[in-house]
C-alpha cells in the first residue's frame, strides 16, 4: 500500500518543532491566557471578582478551542491522508481545552467559601498540554502546504521527463507550455513557504533554488531546440543534460528545505565546491568561536578544560586558513601576513596556556594582570587574523573584476565557435575553464568571511552554479563550432553566456554587501531625538524611540531602466482596474471608492518608475506603497462584508477564493515595505519587491471586482458608504504627506496603528486563514 504524502513527505508526528512564523504568531495570543491563568494561580487570597474573571478567561480559552478544531477537522475532511492524524490532534486539544475550563470553574465550599478546583501544578500541566496540542493541529494544518509544494515539484519533474523524452517539435511545445504552467504554479507556492520560513539559512536556500529554476527555464528551451534540430550533435546533447541536472537539483533542494525533518541550520554543515567537500567550518565561525573561549579564559582562568578548548580552537582556525593560503590565486604577500598572523596566535595562545599553568599551582582563584595582559595581546591578534583573510578574499574579487577576464574569454570562445576554429576553440574553452576556477575559488573564500549565514548559501550556490554552468558554455561552443550556420545553436551560446554573466555581476553584488558589513560599526552612538530627525522614517507604532537614520535615495539611471519595464506594466494594470470600476452603476459606494483610490496610488508608484511624479525617493514610494496595502485591506473588509450577506453559492465560493489572495497579497506588501534595507543593492531589491507585489494585488483585485459586481447584482445586496470616504481621482499624483483616509480606520489588517507584532507578520497559506482565524479570539478574555 502508499504511503500517505503526510508519512511520504516527512510530517513530523510527535516532533513540534515550529519551523514558520505564521505558526508561530499564531500561538502567541494564546500562550497570552494561558500565562494568565498560571500566574493567578501564585495568590494565595482571590476576591469574588478575580475568580469570576479567572472563570471567564477559561471558558473563553475552551469554546475558541473548541471552534478552533472544528475548522482542524473540515480541514481533515478535505485532505483525507492527513485525517488520522488531524483527527487525533483535534480530539487532544479538544480535551485540553476542556481541561482548563474545569480547571477555573468556581465553586463553595460548606464553609461558604470560594474554592477553585486544583492547584498550579495541575494548571501548568493543563497548559502544556493544550500549547502541544494546539501546536500540533497547526503543524498538521501546515502539512497541507507541504503537500501542495511536493506535489507540484513531482509534476514538474515529469514535465522535465517528458521534455527528455521527446523527439519531435510539435510534441515537445506542447510538453514545454505545460512545462511553464507548472513552474509558475511552483514559484508561487516556494515564494509564500519562503517568506514564511523562521531560519535564515534555510530561507536563502529556498530563494537561490527558486533564482536557479527561473534562469535555467530559458536555458532549458534553447538547448532542447538546438538538440531537437540537431540531435546528431552530442555536444548539443550533453549541454541539454547539463541544464535538466541543474533543475533537479534545484528541485532537490526544495525538498530538502521544505521537508519537515531534522535539518543542520549551523553554519558548520558541509557544502561542496569544485566537487569536494568544503571545510567543516567557515573561518568566521571559528574565529569567532575562539575569540569566545579566549575571554572565556579571564573567568575560568585558564583551567585545564580552557586550555583544551583553546587548542581544539586553534587546529581549526589552522584548518580554515589553510584554504587561503593553499589558495593558488591568493597572492604572495597575503600569503605570508595570514602566515605570521597564524604564528603569533600561536605564541599568545603559549603565553596564556602558561599563565593557567602557573595560576594552577599557586592556587589562585583571582584574575591575573599577566593573564589578562596576554588575553588582551591574543584578541587584538585574532581581530587582525580575521581582517586578514577579509582583505585576502575582497583583494581577489578586485583583481577578477578589474581585469574583466571572463568578458575577453568568453568573447574570444564565441568568435572561435563562429568560424569553426577547434584549435583556437580548445585554447579559449581552457583559459575559460581557468577562470572559472578562480571565481569558484573566490565564492568559497568569500563564504569563509562574509558574517552573514544568508549571504554564505547564497555564494555556497553560485559555486555551485558556476561549476555547473561552466562545462556547459563549453558543449554549447562546441556545438557552434559544428554547426556554423545554425542560428539555434548561435542563440543557445549566447544566453549561456549571458546567464554566466549574470552570475559573475550576482558574484560582485555578495562582494559590496560583505563589504559593507563587515565594514558597519554595530557599536554606533546614536543621537537620541523626541521627534525623528529629518530624512529617517519612523514608524507610527514606535514614535518617541530612537531610530537608525534612513537615508532618502533616489534610483540611477541603469536602475531607473531595470525597473521602467515593470513600471508599465502596472500602469496598464491601473487601467484595467479603472474600466472594472467604471462598469458598475453605482459609483458612490465604499468598494468602488477604495478601488479608485488604490488605482491612483498605484499610478503614482508607475509615475515613481519613470522618474516623474510626487514620489521623488525611495522612501516615498516605501510609504506610498504601506498606504497602498492598508487601503486593499480595507477594500478587502467592504469585499467580505458584502459577500457575506449573499447566500451560500459558487459564486460566492469564487469570490472568497480570490479574497484570501487579497488579504495575503497586502500582509506580504506591508512585510516588504516595513522591511529594513541596508545598501544599493538591498535598496533596488526592495524597490523591485514592491512593485511585483503591487501589480500581483492589483490582478487579484482586477478578478475580484466584476465577481463582487455579479453577485451585487444577482442577489441585490446592499453596499456600505462611509460618508467621510473620499475617492481620489484616477491617476493622480497622490503625495505621500496626504492624510490617511479617514473612513473606518479601525480593525485594519496590518495597519500601522497596531501593536508592534504587526510590522513582523508575513503572509499565510491560503489554506490556513480559515484554520488560524479562530485563534484570534483567543486573544480576548
Amino acid at each position: 500500500m502508499a504511503k500517505s504524502p503526510s508519512r511520504l513527505y516527512g510530517y513530523p508526528g510527535r516532533n513540534l518543532e515550529i519551523r514558520t512564523r505564521s505558526i508561530e504568531q499564531t500561538l502567541v495570543p494564546l500562550v497570552s491566557q494561558i500565562t494568565t491563568l498560571v500566574n493567578h494561580r501564585e495568590v494565595s487570597r482571590r476576591s469574588e471578582r478575580t475568580c469570576r474573571a479567572i472563570e471567564r478567561i477559561g471558558q473563553a480559552v475552551s469554546l475558541a478551542v473548541e471552534r478552533f478544531v472544528n475548522v482542524g477537522e473540515a480541514l481533515a475532511e478535505e485532505h483525507r491522508e492527513l485525517q488520522q492524524e488531524m483527527f487525533q490532534a483535534c480530539q487532544e486539544a479538544r480535551l485540553a481545552g476542556s481541561n482548563i475550563a474545569k480547571l477555573t470553574d468556581i465553586s463553595f465550599d460548606d464553609t461558604g467559601q470560594l474554592s477553585l478546583p486544583g492547584d498550579k501544578n495541575a494548571m501548568v500541566r493543563a497548559a502544556r498540554g493544550l500549547l502541544s496540542a494546539v501546536t500540533r493541529v497547526l503543524l498538521i494544518g501546515d502539512q497541507v502546504t507541504i503537500n501542495q509544494i511536493m506535489a507540484s515539484r513531482a509534476r514538474v519533474k515529469e514535465s522535465l521527463r517528458k521534455i527528455k523524452d521527446t523527439r519531435n517539435f510539435s510534441e515537445f511545445v506542447q510538453c514545454f507550455s505545460q512545462f511553464g504552467k507548472e513552474m509558475v504554479e511552483l514559484a508561487h507556492l516556494t515564494g509564500d513557504r519562503q517568506v514564511d520560513l523562521k531560519d535564515e539559512r534555510q530561507r536563502a536556500k529556498m530563494a537561490s533554488s527558486r533564482a536557479t529554476l527561473e534562469k535555467s527555464t530559458m536555458l532549458l528551451l534553447t538547448s532542447c531546440k538546438t538538440f531537437l534540430r540537431h540531435p546528431d550533435c552530442q555536444p548539443a546533447g550533453l549541454a541539454r543534460d547539463g541544464i535538466l541536472r541543474s533543475i533537479h537539483s534545484a528541485l532537490d533542494t526544495i525538498q530538502t528545505v521544505v521537508e519537515v525533518r531534522p535539518q543542520s541550520h549551523s553554519p558548520t554543515s558541509k557544502s561542496y565546491t569544485n566537487g569536494v567537500p568544503a571545510t567543516p567550518k567557515r573561518a568566521h565561525t571559528v574565529l569567532k568561536e575562539f575569540l569566545e573561549n579566549v575571554e572565556s579564559a579571564r573567568v575560568t582562568l585558564a583551567d585545564q578544560s580552557t586550555r583544551d578548548k583553546l587548542d581544539d580552537s586553534l587546529r581549526q582556525v589552522s584548518d580554515s586558513a589553510q584554504d587561503f593560503t593553499d589558495s593558488a590565486y591568493t597572492s604572495h604577500e597575503h600569503r605570508e601576513k595570514i602566515i605570521r598572523l597564524e604564528e603569533i596566535v600561536r605564541t599568545d595562545l603559549q603565553d596564556i596556556e602558561s599563565a593557567g599553568k602557573r595560576l594552577e599551582k599557586q592556587r589562585r582563584v583571582r584574575h591575573d594582570d599577566q593573564l589578562d595582559s596576554a588575553i588582551l595581546k591574543m584578541s587584538k591578534t585574532i581581530t587582525e587574523l580575521r581582517k586578514q583573510l577579509q582583505s585576502t578574499a575582497v583583494e581577489q574579487a578586485a583583481d577578477i573584476f578589474r581585469t574583466s577576464e571572463d568578458h575577453v574569454t568568453l568573447t574570444g570562445l564565441r568568435e572561435a565557435a563562429q568560424t569553426g576554429d577547434k584549435g583556437r576553440l580548445q585554447k579559449s574553452a581552457e583559459k575559460f575553464h581557468e577562470h572559472s576556477e578562480q571565481v569558484q575559488d573566490l565564492c568559497r573564500l568569500l563564504s569563509h568571511v562574509t558574517p552573514s549565514e544568508s549571504l554564505t548559501v547564497r555564494l555556497e550556490m553560485t559555486g555551485d552554479n558556476l561549476r555547473n554552468l561552466g562545462p556547459l558554455i563549453t558543449h554549447a561552443g562546441t556545438a557552434m563550432a559544428e554547426l556554423p550556420t545554425s542560428k539555434i545553436a548561435k542563440e543557445h551560446l549566447d544566453i549561456l553566456i549571458d546567464a554566466w554573466e549574470g552570475i559573475i555581476n550576482d558574484v560582485s553584488s555578495y562582494v559590496k554587501d560583505m563589504v559593507q558589513k563587515t565594514q558597519s560599526k554595530p557599536n554606533e552612538k546614536r543621537q537620541y531625538m523626541s521627534l525623528p530627525r529629518p530624512g529617517s522614517y519612523v514608524s507610527p507604532d514606535k514614535h518617541g524611540t530612537t531610530v537608525k537614520s534612513l537615508k532618502p535615495s533616489r534610483l540611477d539611471a541603469e536602475e531607473q531602466t531595470n525597473i521602467a519595464k515593470s513600471g508599465l506594466e502596472l500602469k496598464l494594470l491601473t487601467s484595467e482596474l479603472d474600466a472594472e470600476s467604471d462598469r458598475w452603476g453605482d459609483q458612490e459606494n465604499d468598494i468602488i471608492r477604495r478601488a479608485r483610490n488604490l488605482s491612483s496610488m498605484a499610478y503614482a508608484m508607475h509615475m515613481f518608475s519613470s522618474g516623474k511624479g510626487s514620489l521623488r525617493t525611495t522612501q516615498d514610494l516605501f510609504k506610498q506603497a504601506e498606504y497602498f496595502a492598508e487601503e486593499g485591506n480595507k477594500l478587502f473588509r467592504c469585499v467580505r462584508d458584502t459577500t457575506f450577506q449573499a447566500p451560500d453559492c459558487h459564486l460566492r465560493g469564487d469570490l472568497m477564493h480570490l479574497l484570501d489572495r487579497v488579504l495575503s497579497y497586502c500582509q506580504q506588501l506591508l512585510f516588504i515595505t516595513r522591511s529594513p534595507a541596508t545598501g544599493k543593492i538591498a535598496t533596488f531589491n526592495k524597490v523591485d519587491s514592491t512593485i511585483q507585489d503591487t501589480k500581483l494585488l492589483l490582478t487579484i483585485l482586477i478578478r475580484v471586482l466584476p465577481l463582487c459586481s455579479s453577485l451585487v447584482s444577482q442577489y441585490n445586496l446592499p453596499i456600505y458608504r462611509s460618508p467621510s470616504l473620499k475617492s481620489r481621482p484616477s491617476h493622480s499624483s497622490s503625495s505621500i504627506t496626504e492624510s490617511r483616509t479617514s473612513g473606518d480606520e479601525t480593525d485594519s489588517i496590518g495597519s500601522s496603528g497596531n501593536s508592534d507584532s504587526s510590522q513582523r507578520r508575513v503572509p499565510l497559506p491560503i489554506y490556513r486563514h480559515k484554520l488560524l482565524h479562530n485563534t484570534h479570539s483567543l486573544d480576548r478574555p
